[in-house]
């Protein structure tokens, strides 16, 4: 049985949406597998994290599931797990959900005139109407931020009404894939029609997006930033060697043309943003301290001094 999302979360059940969100992202960077390389244990935690998210961050998800606990599935609401690299959804036609619809709305898709020919036998009634194409059904998905980064797939369980038959498709993400996007699939739907799966994008430990571009806040050391220093960055495909120029100040963004997201449309990507943050040793020996006093007097230097504070 799996462990209770609020646990694994670290959250009350009264927690706000935006409560939920922060600790999710504070344990996925704890136990993220590219912080945590080999660890096992690690990684077994940040997929029950991602699992954990994907229910308690959807707000459907999260009514269904204080109701119903992990049999919230079989209680008829749709569900993902999600992952690195993405993951299975599963989801029931004729369920509350955006875009959806029930089954006793389907007299809608006849031709009400043809229907009553029908019962009352009129001539050429059986040939004058035609069924019309169902509405798509729009089923919102969790797609993990490198998956989306770098493209791949999602797979996508589906239980068809008529029979119960389950199907799995899997259903390709574009690189750089907006958030709230549209991927259609066509003729998944319920009774033939379409299949528009909604792009919701996971937030990420330390990447963020803007647009096309990425933006990730790095730590440097106090000798870092006055003498200058090459640091490993990461980035969306590799980890870049990135300058920092002598006298840095906590707050200077460097820029690394190229290393942004893809565009979906294929012209081009954005660029990725690199903020320093000067952090200072949490204590110092007498020795360090004296020299910096000593720094301190040989270079006299008030960086508020022409701010024009009163």
């Amino acid at each position: 049985m799996p462990r209770d999302y609020y646990e694994v979360l670290g959250v009350p059940r009264t927690a706000t949406d935006a409560e939920i969100k922060a600790a999710y992202v504070k344990k996925a960077r704890e136990n993220h597998p590219d912080l945590n390389p080999g660890d096992k244990e690690a990684e077994a935690r940040f997929k029950e994290i991602q699992q954990a998210y994907d229910v308690l961050g959807n707000p459907e998800k999260r009514k269904q599931y204080d109701q119903f606990g992990h049999a919230f599935e079989q209680a008829g609401a749709g569900a993902g797990a999600g992952g690195p690299g993405g993951g299975t959804w599963t989801f029931r036609w004729g369920s509350p959900g955006p875009g959806g619809f029930e089954f006793g709305d389907l007299e809608d898709l006849f031709d009400l005139e043809e229907l009553l020919g029908r019962f009352r036998g009129a001539p050429g009634g059986a040939g004058r109407g035609t069924r019309r194409k169902a509405p798509p059904q729009e089923v919102p998905i969790n797609v993990d931020f490198m998956t989306m980064a770098r493209g791949g797939s999602v797979d996508v369980r589906i239980q068809h009404p008529d029979n119960g038959r389950t199907e799995t498709i899997s259903v390709r993400i574009p690189p750089g894939v907006d958030e709230g996007a549209k991927l259609r699939v066509p003729g998944k739907g319920a009774e033939g029609g379409d299949l528009h799966l909604i792009v919701h994008v996971l937030p990420h430990p330390y990447f963020r997006r803007e647009g096309q571009d990425i933006h990730i806040e790095v730590p440097i050391t106090i000798a870092e930033a006055v003498l200058g220093a090459t640091i490993d960055v990461p980035a969306i495909d590799k980890t870049i060697n990135v300058k920092v120029p002598p006298g840095t100040s906590s707050g200077r963004r460097l820029r690394l043309r190229g290393q942004g997201l893809p565009s979906p449309t294929g012209s081009g990507r954005g660029d990725q943003y690199v903020e320093l943050k000067i952090v200072t040793p949490p204590s110092v020996d007498e020795r360090s301290r004296q020299l910096i006093e000593e720094f301190a007097r040989r270079n006299p230097h008030n960086p508020r001094a022409n701010l024009g504070w009163r």
